[in-house]
């Protein structure tokens, strides 16, 4: 079957598969009053065969890189099977995990042993007391001793996401860039988002990703050329500085032209955008491996109904509630 490609010819090789919706930070930005179970379902999270069967038929259509997201995916037991699963599938050149790095320390050898290529790490200030406030954990030093343990296992690249908040960490670039100046760290700033629950919140602590640009050009870094399987970050580099920086901003003009990506939630629904409406369900086709045909076959036929951009502009931000719903 040929590559996934939508009305607009945007091509998708990217997955984006929730594990869980479960997390164990309480981030204000996501999760401000912590992990509430959706009142609305009732359903378990895919079982490893439904994962396996589910990126099996990605990577069948031409899905060369797949991110484990959550809530915090670590939190499932079986996450070292869940990654050895998706590293059956040889079309898959990625496997990458967003985390918010509290396992890291006991755990990211075991993840790269069973075939993790890439990590992203949340982590949205350098300041302990700041890290604690915004995510409701004192695991700032257990979050960085995990990152140095994901360098020992054999990463030579390292992503840090950073939610870019107005009057909270938007000021502190200087202490960023000093942290990768010797760090093989790709720092990527992401604008904060608006979602159902977190209007005031974004209304008080949005600023534009051009901010954080800005200064950059005026020091001397370059943007990077973007490869197909690439996130969305506008990356830059300065011959001084081992690490690099990325820059999210949904809200730039024309950010969904380059849409490649698709995400699958933690229940099996398939979403054509983050801040889209109710997802496409999937999982009545994951019960045998002979429903290959009919689940890839009915993934390239929902894409006729991708829209071609997202309506956050206008303040609308989908069936989106939070960001640990379908993994951000």
């Amino acid at each position: 079957m040929p590559q996934f490609t939508d009305a607009f010819a945007r091509e998708f090789y990217y997955l984006r598969l929730s594990v869980t919706d479960v997390c164990n930070f309480r981030c204000t930005y996501c999760l401000p009053n912590g992990y509430q179970p959706a009142a609305t379902t009732n359903k378990s999270f895919l079982s490893l065969d439904e994962i396996r069967r589910v990126t099996r038929a990605f990577a069948a259509s031409g899905t060369e890189k797949v991110r484990l997201t959550g809530g915090e995916p670590s939190l499932r037991r079986d996450f070292v099977e869940i990654i050895a699963a998706v590293r059956e599938n040889p079309g898959i050149r990625q496997i990458a995990v967003t985390t918010n790095g509290y396992r890291l320390a006991r755990d990211v050898a075991r993840w790269r042993a069973a075939g993790l290529t890439a990590l992203n790490i949340s982590v949205d200030s350098l300041d302990p007391r700041q890290f604690h406030a915004i995510t409701g954990q004192d695991k700032f030093d257990q979050v960085m001793r995990g990152i140095d343990a994901a360098f020992e296992a054999g990463f030579r690249q390292v992503k840090v996401n950073t939610v870019l908040m107005r009057n909270l960490n938007h000021h502190q670039l200087d202490t960023f860039l000093a942290w990768i100046r010797t760090r093989p760290i790709q720092l990527r700033f992401i604008e904060l988002m608006e979602t159902g629950d977190g209007s005031s919140l974004f209304q008080q602590h949005h600023i534009s990703g051009d901010v954080i640009r800005a200064q950059l050009v005026q020091q001397g870094w370059q943007r990077q050329a973007r490869a197909r399987s690439d996130g969305p970050a506008q990356v830059y580099r300065h011959p001084d500085y081992q690490g690099e920086i990325g820059l999210i901003m949904p809200y730039e003009k024309d950010f969904c032209a380059s849409c490649n990506r698709l995400r699958v939630s933690a229940i099996g629904n398939l979403h054509l955008c983050l801040f889209g409406e109710n997802g496409i369900p999937l999982r009545d086709l994951l019960a045998s491996d002979t429903q290959q045909p009919a689940l890839q076959a009915r993934i390239a036929a929902s894409l006729g109904e991708k829209k071609q951009t997202h309506f956050l502009h206008q303040g609308n931000t989908g069936m989106t509630k939070n960001l640990s719903f379908i993994g951000g």
